[in-house]
């Protein structure tokens, strides 16, 4: 069972299915996975489009992406043929405008030094109509929801991410989420940005939030 399992007790793969029902790919599609690590969206893309539509993931690392890559060749879906992995920067995608048909960032915009430009850069290679769902850990505005989060990090994900020898990995988590944007600021960033609406909802009793922008 993965860390991932454990920590949300499995709701992570809910909320990724989330995030890939908001972005409205569909059968035929080309579609972008940005900041797309080890894969989970990507391959949940691929069952979307199906074997006539394609999927890109994009990721800065050559190590996360040497994992989506054997995990693809691991799994027997057929349609999973139809994901290629690209090296390349979130402020500077190697695509032309309009390329795409819908857009996912799964835990990837917090990371994005320039959150403005990534925005951008996502606007950019979409085509009109189209949609992003960016899925990530909710900077709440309530009190409760952001003590409970904190206190959950310090007491179950650090101590569980050391038994699993990654306790490096998860010690930055809290001062990312204080450093991230709130809901209501990640609608101002996409709309400021040039798409026509933005919505963010909150997932998880408000442990996760889902940004939904409509190019």
């Amino acid at each position: 069972m993965s860390l991932n399992d454990v920590l949300s007790l499995g709701q992570h793969r809910t909320w990724k299915r989330i995030c890939v029902s908001w972005s409205m790919a569909k059968r035929g599609d080309r579609v972008l996975d940005l900041c797309c690590g080890s894969g989970d969206l990507a391959f949940l893309l691929s069952q979307k489009v199906g074997l006539d539509g394609e999927v890109v993931g994009v990721d800065f690392s050559g190590q996360q992406l040497q994992t989506a890559a054997s995990r693809q060749d691991q799994r027997w879906k057929a349609c999973y043929k139809n994901i290629k992995w690209i090296e390349g920067d979130a402020l500077d995608l190697p695509f032309t405008d309009h390329y795409f048909d819908a857009v996912t960032v799964g835990y990837g915009l917090r990371n994005v030094v320039d959150k403005p430009k990534a925005m951008q850069e996502i606007l950019r290679v979409l085509k009109p109509g189209s949609r992003a769902s960016v899925l990530d850990f909710n900077k709440s505005s309530s009190f409760f929801t952001a003590s409970l989060q904190s206190w959950a990090i310090d007491n179950v994900v650090v101590p569980l991410a050391s038994s699993y020898g990654l306790t490096e990995e998860y010690k930055y988590l809290k001062s990312s989420i204080s450093q991230y944007l709130t809901g209501e600021e990640l609608e101002k960033l996409a709309t400021e940005a040039g798409f026509s609406s933005a919505k963010h909802y909150e997932l998880g009793g408000g442990l996760m939030g889902n940004l939904v922008a409509t190019r």
